[in-house]
């Protein structure tokens, strides 16, 4: 499962207290919405959807900084498109997750013309960890926030997690934290602070698993398709060369045979056709010692046995 599959998982599991941590806000009423676009000629996109009383707020994690089309066109497409959805305010916020110096984690609009459309931008390393880590369902994000010792930060997290009561909660933010750690921390560190009995015991965990063993069939197939098809490439491209030569050869030995002796029958000739590219080669050697037709069979009868 990617990264932002997984922020997706925590927005949906936990609306009221995403809603909180963006806008400061409690509100008591929020609404997850499916909503897959689908207006050409964009592809359809899931979005992360959160509608409250009085607007929609649109959530678009991002692991890496470049995108195709660009992330604010998107952005002002999604909001077109939302707008002609629904027909009320939305509100867009878009969180990286990983640290980057680039230019695009730095763009919050997109300018064309007279055409201008902003939206919030969040890079989680410049985030407070504090309001993170007092917070169950944002913990997986704490991980990635601002720290002068990110392993110190790592082990804080550790410790709020210990504190999670409910069995399947804590299985499933465990397992969360550690796949969006894996994005800053070494693996190692990672598995001596997280107990993985726990973490595999999650309904989270078992998902990313499911996941990770289609997406591995599905890359042995193409491999395996990949690796037939060069395979029967190969071969056809020996087997047809191989008859070629073999037909090029068969062509050179029969218009010797007519040449010296005429048109021969049709059995010794269906004979002469079975013949492999050595024994042709042989028999076109073995033809300038021929004093008569009569010596073909007696030479085919030895050397077809």
């Amino acid at each position: 499962m990617a990264y932002d599959n997984i922020c997706k998982y925590l927005v949906e599991e936990y609306p009221d207290e995403f809603v909180r941590w963006l806008s400061g806000e409690e509100v008591t009423e929020i609404q997850v919405l499916k909503t897959e676009l689908s207006v050409e000629p964009i592809r359809a996109d899931s979005l992360t959807l959160l509608q409250t009383s009085n607007q929609i707020l649109h959530l678009e994690f991002q692991t890496l900084a470049f995108s195709d089309p660009p992330l604010p066109f998107r952005m002002l497409d999604y909001w077109v498109r939302l707008k002609r959805l629904y027909w009320r305010p939305i509100k867009q916020v878009v969180i990286f997750l990983k640290s980057t110096t680039s230019e695009a984690v730095f763009t919050d609009r997109f300018e064309d013309g007279d055409t201008r459309h902003g939206y919030q931008v969040i890079r989680l390393w410049e985030q407070d960890p504090e309001p993170l880590l007092a917070n169950p369902a944002l913990l997986p994000l704490a991980t990635l926030a601002r720290s002068d010792s990110p392993n110190t930060l790592l082990e804080q997290v550790a410790i709020q997690l210990d504190r999670i009561e409910e069995p399947n909660q804590k299985g499933s933010i465990t397992a969360c934290v550690e796949v969006l750690a894996g994005l800053r921390f070494d693996k190692n560190f990672i598995s001596q602070l997280f107990r993985e009995e726990l973490m595999r015991e999650s309904v989270i965990y078992q998902d990313i698993l499911q996941k990770g063993l289609e997406e591995g069939r599905q890359q042995g197939l193409q491999q395996g398709l990949q690796q037939g098809l060069q395979q029967g490439l190969q071969q056809g491209l020996q087997q047809g060369l191989q008859q070629g030569l073999q037909q090029e050869a068969l062509s050179f030995v029969m218009r010797l045979i007519t040449r010296r002796f005429g048109v021969i029958d049709s059995q010794l000739q269906d004979r002469i056709r079975g013949l492999s590219i050595p024994q042709l080669e042989g028999l076109g050697e073995a033809l300038l010692d021929f004093e008569s037709v009569t010596d073909l069979p007696t030479w085919l009868d030895e050397y077809q046995q």
